[in-house]
């Protein structure tokens, strides 16, 4: 099978490709990792790369499958079954786009969750900038729900929607926040983002308007909770909260789903719950790994 990852410096997708890693080795398959470097034209080149090698079957790892209509066609034409992580809006099966399924939490579930979360640690007073890409739909749907969610407390408000690359986070945030820094002061009080990156990204800013770890605004991630979100909610550095996504239990049930197509089965259609994770409860280890037992569920229905 092989795995082709929007962008492996995006740490969702390096942990969900980690947990497929893991659970291809569980199942006994070989496994090759293709990177596109968080752009469509290269993910629309290692994708066909993926097609020349005619595996039993890819995932399509954290970019949008609508994106891809020709290269997905194509794998339909060869038998090559695909399922996603994040590749579109929607978790479970999209036959438009040729998804035998795609894995993810609600990303409605995920937005509400970070909203809300602002709007009870500001008592009901928050102000947030939320930052965003738009190139992906699943990444512009939690931005439009996050801004719903908050604009439904009275005494807050959506101070600015922010448009900016993922990939070139950790080039361009650090001006993009200072902008808004200087241009709303108090006003910019919390910091909502569709990722992590964006908030790693944003610390030379925070820095440099000479603001403490403990200083508003305060950010919270509404997507994956990887390595680096929980070391900032740990150390106190900016990051106040984070929903995380069991990255590694969407590996193995995304090489589950694989299985199924293979069997002619219909996918699982199961749909993870997130976890919201504060400085009270942030897991000792770089994911939220939660301890149900998947593994041991998983190889006992493959047989291993």
């Amino acid at each position: 099978m092989v795995f082709v990852a929007g962008d492996l410096t995006n740490g969702g997708i390096a942990g969900a490709a980690l947990g497929v890693q893991q659970a291809a080795r569980a199942i006994g398959w070989q496994l090759q990792i293709l990177d596109g470097l968080g752009t469509t034209a290269g993910q629309a080149r290692v994708l066909r790369a993926a097609l020349r090698l005619k595996p039993t079957g890819i995932v399509l790892g954290g970019f949008d499958a609508a994106a891809q209509k020709l290269a997905l066609r194509r794998a339909r034409a060869l038998g090559i079954p695909v399922v996603g992580w994040h590749a579109g809006t929607r978790p479970g099966p999209d036959r438009r786009a040729d998804l035998f399924t795609n894995v993810s939490t609600d990303p409605a579930s995920v937005a509400r969750l970070a909203a809300d979360y602002a709007i009870a640690h500001s008592d009901g007073t928050a102000h947030v900038v939320i930052f965003t890409d738009r190139r992906y739909p699943i990444a512009a749907y939690k931005a439009d729900v996050m801004a719903a969610q908050i604009r439904t407390c009275h005494r807050c408000a959506v101070v600015d929607i922010v448009n900016s690359p993922i990939d070139l986070a950790q080039q361009q945030m650090p001006a993009v926040v200072s902008s808004r820094l200087h241009r709303f002061g108090a006003r910019f009080r919390y910091m909502l983002t569709i990722n992590g990156i964006y908030i790693g990204g944003a610390l030379a800013a925070f820095t440099n308007a000479g603001r403490r770890g403990d200083d508003p605004p305060f950010a919270i991630g509404a997507g994956d909770g990887d390595a680096s979100d929980f070391e900032r909610i740990r150390a106190g550095d900016h990051q106040t909260a984070s929903v995380a996504e069991p990255l590694y239990l969407q590996g193995w049930q995304l090489v589950d789903d694989l299985n199924r197509a293979r069997a002619g089965r219909p996918p699982s259609t199961y749909v993870a719950p997130p976890r919201l994770i504060t400085r009270a409860d942030v897991p000792d280890g770089v994911v939220f790994d939660p301890p149900s037992g998947y593994r041991a569920n998983y190889r006992r229905i493959w047989g291993r």
